[in-house]
């Protein structure tokens, strides 16, 4: 127990010493920045709303400092994973270094927490520092794979409302509608991930961008084989002066195939996903349903004869 003490203490010390850096640093860069405000008249908003979300904003910028160096540190193709998978999963206000903040954060507070649980409940030394180095683990991989399984839902999400979304753009074209008109009326239409998509393309349309550069920046927010093909078959028929309703309207019955194959490559792997809780959960239950009164009989006349 000494053993895990030790360790709590150094955990704990660190996990201080780093949040109080933290926070003596944005204190300091925002008293500078609060000065050169005042100067010009200007007021925080966070001030005049109240202190209700203070903890939170510090929390954020603690965790902001401490990722940041982190970030700017590891590069690579997994930070570079990583920050495609902060877009694809709608977390555009979750910038890298925050993101690694709270990774470390999480990893060094839940051995904090459980070293004090064990310490206080008298667990086992082995058990102990295993968790802890578990748990250590966890708080650092948990926070990228949840975000990893939002991004494909999200994605998938898309792909699934994408046939949806192009059969109204044929309707709205051949009434006469141009095309970023049709995705105007499309995005106060369609909801969930696919309409937060379409609005942030007309929005970066509407700032400047043509109309083709705004969908490469779709396609490069959501990568998806349906997402490329709708992308790719506009921006050429943009290009090459075809009718984009005939375009779309092929599409459309392209994304349907692709959709059904999808489905049916799923039905197919059914029966594999469901073959470890049936041989290891369900069969042993039955087993012990149908053989045990038999295996019981047969015990007991054994011993009675």
């Amino acid at each position: 127990m000494i053993l895990l003490l030790i360790i709590g203490i150094v955990l704990a010390g660190l996990a201080v010493g780093a949040i109080i850096s933290g926070v003596a640093r944005s204190n300091q860069s925002s008293g500078v920045v609060q000065k050169r405000i005042q100067t010009y008249g200007f007021t925080r908003r966070s001030e005049e709303a109240g202190t209700g979300s203070g903890v939170r904003e510090r929390l954020d910028d603690v965790a902001t400092k401490m990722g940041a160096s982190f970030a700017n540190r590891s590069g690579g193709r997994a930070t570079e994973r990583l920050r495609r998978d902060l877009i694809a999963a709608g977390m555009y206000n979750t910038t890298l270094g925050k993101f690694f903040g709270y990774r470390i954060l999480l990893s060094v507070g839940l051995p904090v927490l459980w070293i004090w649980f064990a310490a206080t409940a008298g667990v086992s030394v082995p058990l102990a520092v295993l968790s802890t180095v578990l748990l250590a683990v966890m708080g650092w991989v948990m926070p990228a794979t949840l975000v990893r399984q939002r991004a494909q839902q999200r994605l998938d999400d898309i792909d699934y409302q994408l046939p949806e979304l192009i059969d109204l753009l044929v309707v709205t074209v051949e009434a006469g509608l141009g095309f970023v008109g049709s995705l105007q009326m499309a995005a106060g239409r369609v909801t969930g991930a696919l309409g937060q998509e379409l609005r942030l393309t007309l929005q970066e349309q509407s700032m400047g961008l043509s109309i083709q550069e705004a969908l490469i920046n779709l396609l490069a927010r959501c990568d998806t084989p349906s997402m490329r093909s709708f992308v790719r078959s506009i921006v050429q028929g943009e290009t090459l002066g075809v009718s984009i309703g005939q375009i779309m309207r092929d599409l459309a019955q392209e994304m349907r195939r692709r959709r059904r194959a999808v489905a049916q490559e799923k039905a197919q792997k059914a029966p594999i996903k469901i073959l470890f809780p049936l041989v290891f959960l369900i069969f042993p239950a039955m087993f012990v349903v149908l053989l045990g009164p038999a295996v019981f009989l047969f015990i007991r006349s054994f011993g009675g004869g």
